[in-house]
């Protein structure tokens, strides 16, 4: 068997979302710190299975979530658990199999790692239909337990919570395969910062508190916080950082709205978000499971708005039931964001629950999980000459496919 050092780590990662991404590097960047010998290359599954799709797949996913969260809350809630709803997305997220087999026969990686649900699927579909014995596991990038992260044939999980540990053993994952590391978020986030100091670089008085306003990487930032911004209805020691992500024209409109504003900072896409954390007496956010888990890691407490009705609601049910955020309903962000910023004794409660349960180094946790799993199998991971494997070509053939499909949804009843 071949040291792991001497094999490659395949990350099957998609562009539906910010986190799948961002903790696919994450995972990179700890091995690039840690074990610099070791070989980590991550695949867009979207982009390898449909290449002439996955672009425009990513501006339509945006735009649903933006404008019908509802019928995405609906459908999220439909398929939580197995049923013939999700068998049949868990078979569309599947198709053109064969270039995923093929880049595994190039490639022969140790282990295969997906951040991404439909690449657990096909990966697990490959692995039911005995194209593949290499070990494959999956880390799930929001405290959640829906249906679609879960298949027969996933080897391990690695979850952000024993919350999520638990409600995948009530779905009948045994307990053996689910490892509570963390969402990994990047390295730089665990290190040790001067807050005083990055104050003084950004331009902030010691005494002035910063509440950090985030969308997401998308900029999806309610109407509801602008017109807070607007109304002036605040104290005057504290400074809103605003990050607006990759959303130009929000950051042009806010950029002009608040131009002579001395209270308020606008930016755009920023990619040194540890430091806004790091100076941040209060996020203010969407509920984004990396965004969330970079917050615990930094111990920031959160004031979570607008979440998706899905695994944004999840995270947010998380975060308030553990103690380091509130959600802000509809209508009461004043009230929420003012009780926050006038409370000390409550902000510095919110961050000592936060220091509970953080988990540092998560993508160390998850690299180290890895490399133990894959010492601990009997098979190396390398395509093994005798599985009696059948040509690539016939995963082309819809016969085939659908005989294979249906063994494979066996396997859940």
């Amino acid at each position: 068997m071949r040291s792991i050092y001497e094999q490659k780590i395949i990350i099957l990662t998609g562009s539906l979302g910010e986190g799948h991404n961002q903790a696919s590097k994450a995972i990179v960047e700890s091995a690039k710190r840690n074990y610099p010998h070791l070989r980590v290359k991550v695949v867009d599954y979207m982009e390898l299975t449909h290449p002439r799709l996955h672009v425009a797949g990513q501006f339509f996913f945006v735009q649903w979530m933006k404008h019908f969260p509802s019928v995405y809350g609906y459908l999220f809630q439909k398929t939580r658990e197995e049923n013939t709803l999700i068998q049949m997305l868990k078979r569309f997220s599947t198709f053109s199999l064969h270039k995923l087999s093929t880049m595994l026969e190039t490639e022969n990686p140790a282990i295969v790692v997906s951040t991404f649900p439909p690449a657990a699927a096909g990966m697990s579909l490959l692995k039911a239909m005995g194209f593949t014995n290499v070990p494959t596991a999956t880390v799930m990038t929001d405290h959640t337990d829906h249906s679609y992260w879960i298949h027969s044939h996933t080897d391990y999980y690695m979850v952000g919570s024993d919350v999520v540990q638990v409600a995948l053993e009530r779905k009948g994952v045994p307990s053996e395969k689910i490892s509570v590391t963390g969402i990994p978020v990047n390295p730089m986030y665990s290190q040790p910062v001067d807050p005083e100091r990055l104050r003084a670089n950004y331009g902030l008085r010691p005494s002035e508190q910063v509440v950090l306003i985030m969308g997401g990487g998308e900029g999806m930032i309610d109407k509801e916080i602008i017109e807070l911004l607007k109304s002036r209805a605040y104290p005057q020691g504290v400074r809103f950082i605003v990050v607006c992500g990759r959303n130009v024209k929000l950051y042009q409109a806010l950029l002009v709205e608040f131009l002579d504003h001395p209270q308020i900072t606008v930016m755009g896409y920023v990619d040194r978000m540890h430091e806004l954390m790091a100076i941040a007496d209060l996020m203010v956010t969407k509920p984004g499971g990396l965004t969330i888990s970079e917050a615990l890691t930094m111990e920031r407490p959160m004031l979570l708005v607008n979440p998706l009705p899905g695994q944004e609601q999840d995270n947010a049910d998380y975060l308030v039931g553990i103690g380091v955020a509130r959600q802000a309903m509809a209508g009461e962000l004043k009230h929420q964001l003012l009780t926050l910023i006038t409370s000390p004794s409550l902000l510095q409660e919110m961050k000592r629950r936060a220091a509970i349960n953080t988990h540092k180094d998560s993508a160390l946790l998850v690299l180290t999980r890895l490399m133990d799993i894959q010492q601990n199998q009997r098979i190396s991971g390398e395509w093994s000459e005798d599985m009696n494997l059948v040509p690539y070509e016939v995963l082309n053939r819809e016969v085939y496919v659908n005989d294979a499909l249906q063994h494979y949804y066996d396997s859940y009843r």
